[in-house]
């Protein structure tokens, strides 16, 4: 697969304290219990995202967070507080979009089963999208907008995203459960899930789904061991729409996509 030298960066820092996948709220929390500026370590992450015959992926990844006085970077996002109040803040961001595949990775026999010569397809490319957040916050809630764009034009998309969290504390140990609505670009999803324009000249029937509104839901936790250790995880559901279902690329049964992640990290 092919990948741009600008999202190197956010792949070397990729899940850690944002381990609901691009759930800024959760991640916003999560490191606002946390009071060190520094966390890292290593950790895996269990995924299907609906995919005709890939499966289940376990990937391993450097676990890389950073909270700054401006600056911070959490896992799949980083970027520069422009302005934090009380109740509201402003950020400029980036962030890694790891949507891409090898075709590869893809199974031979559903693609078949679907219509499609594998042979016949192009990989998907990572990206890396930048953009502004808007958050507010209130005791242990906290709700953010944030619009992104594609900056590598690999698929030339936006994403609008709001999200909601909440932090729950039991003992030493905090749990931010999370819901959110992502609005992808007809870019964005022709691209992951249509067939390319190189594909339907080859022979390749024509998918192009246009936009598509994305629920999700998750749950990310912390828990220190000892003074410096920390364990961090998440569990996220994304519960994809007939624009990405109905996709030749994706498996028949698919109605959702699912993560879970898991690390270990060192904080100071």
């Amino acid at each position: 697969m092919r990948l741009s030298p600008l999202c190197c960066v956010p792949l070397l820092l990729m899940p850690s304290l944002a381990l609901a996948q691009r759930s800024a709220s959760t991640a916003e929390l999560l490191a606002q219990a946390d009071d060190d500026r520094w966390m890292i370590g290593a950790g895996a992450s269990i995924k299907d995202e609906g995919y005709a015959g890939m499966g289940t992926r376990i990937r391993p990844f450097p676990l890389v967070a950073y909270e700054g006085k401006r600056i911070f970077w959490r896992g799949l996002s980083g970027g520069v507080h422009a302005y934090k109040g009380e109740h509201f803040s402003l950020d400029a961001v980036l962030s890694g979009r790891f949507d891409g595949f090898d075709v590869d990775d893809l199974g031979r026999r559903e693609l078949a089963a679907n219509g499609v010569d594998i042979d016949l397809l192009e990989d998907r490319d990572d990206a890396l999208d930048a953009g502004l957040s808007l958050g507010w916050q209130a005791g242990a809630s906290e709700l953010k907008l944030t619009a992104l764009y594609d900056v590598t034009d690999t698929s030339g998309g936006q994403e609008i995203a709001l999200d909601y969290a909440y932090a729950l504390h039991w003992g030493r140990t905090t749990l931010v459960p999370g819901v959110g609505v992502h609005w992808l670009s007809r870019d964005t999803v022709d691209y992951y899930y249509g067939t390319l324009d190189e594909e339907i000249a080859r022979g390749v029937a024509a998918y192009r789904p246009g936009a598509a509104t994305v629920p999700q839901a998750s749950i990310g936790f912390i828990r220190p061991l000892g003074t410096a250790w920390k364990v961090v995880g998440s569990v996220n559901y994304k519960w994809l729409p007939s624009e990405i279902t109905d996709s030749p690329l994706m498996d028949p049964d698919a109605s959702g996509a699912f993560s879970v992640r898991i690390g270990l990290g060192w904080s100071f």
